[in-house]
């Protein structure tokens, strides 16, 4: 059998953090993203990248939505502070994972200079819809 046979819809890939690159271009100004390869491997069914905060550069705090089927976000080192519709303001930081389920209205509220974070999504491209604030955003 060959891989082709084995994974018909996906490559094999593999990224190194020495020969990385981030780049500014992303879904947010004041984060950079290194593209894992993940996306061309999978022909866009799932993308993951690392991001990591610009220092000096604050959240906009624009409450938000996503049009996918899957994004968890899994922080590397420094903390960040999400606000989810009915579960209120979340501090996340080295080690902690969050499961966002599609479609779930939150805000990213501040982050440190040294945030860095892994999100895995799928499909790699997806919708971002600006919101008003949810009603309650609390339990």
């Amino acid at each position: 059998m060959t891989a082709s046979t084995l994974w018909p819809e996906q490559t094999f890939n593999i990224t190194h953090a020495d020969s990385g690159v981030f780049r500014a271009k992303g879904l947010r100004a004041f984060f950079e993203y290194r593209d894992l390869g993940i996306e061309s491997a999978t022909s866009g069914q799932f993308g993951a990248h690392v991001i990591r905060a610009i220092p000096g550069q604050k959240s906009t705090g624009g409450w938000h939505q996503h049009q996918l089927t899957f994004q968890m976000v899994y922080v590397i080192q420094g903390w960040v502070v999400f606000e989810y519709e009915n579960t209120g303001e979340h501090v996340l930081h080295s080690g902690s994972c969050v499961l966002q389920p599609p479609g779930i209205q939150h805000r990213e509220v501040r982050h440190s200079d040294d945030l860095e974070l892994l999100e895995i999504i799928s499909p790699a491209q997806f919708e971002t819809t600006p919101i008003d604030p949810p009603q309650s955003t609390e339990k």
